[in-house]
């Protein structure tokens, strides 16, 4: 099995039991059918395969993950829990864990900078992107 797959599956399987979900509920919260959410997390020993991406935005909202949980398991991250606001309808909130949120700015910050076209070399972009990251850390941002 393939290892990305494979700690897909072990994670898929955990969370939800930690939301205390059988396969079938939690097939029905994604609004995908239990074989398929057996393709991700298979109970018989059999390996997990691939879906479509359709199908892991799916079971991110039944796995109450942020958007992109289970392609940043894939990518051998962490998925980040979503708990919904009070008052708001449809209104999801995430801790970002720092390291994420750190790579998260600088890939912003990069690509803003490439995105406008200057004549920035690659060493002004890090050092760019270096200061934007120590100047939301003296904040109390990051």
């Amino acid at each position: 099995m393939d290892r990305d797959l494979e700690r897909l599956a072990t994670a898929v399987r955990k969370r939800r039991t930690e939301l205390r979900l059988g396969i079938e509920p939690a097939a029905k919260l994604a609004g995908i059918s239990k074989d398929t959410w057996k393709r991700v997390e298979p109970r018989d020993g059999s390996p997990a395969h691939k879906v479509r991406d359709t199908t892991y935005a799916a079971m991110d909202r039944a796995l109450q993950w942020a958007q992109g949980g289970c392609e940043a398991v894939l990518q051998g991250r962490d998925a980040i829990p979503a708990e919904s606001l009070k008052g708001d309808s449809g209104a999801k909130v995430s801790q970002i864990p720092k390291r994420e949120l750190e790579r998260v700015v600088g890939d912003a910050v990069q690509s803003a900078a490439l995105a406008t076209k200057g004549d920035l070399t690659g060493a002004e972009i890090l050092e760019l992107n270096r200061r934007v990251l120590a100047e939301l850390r003296e904040r109390g941002i990051l």
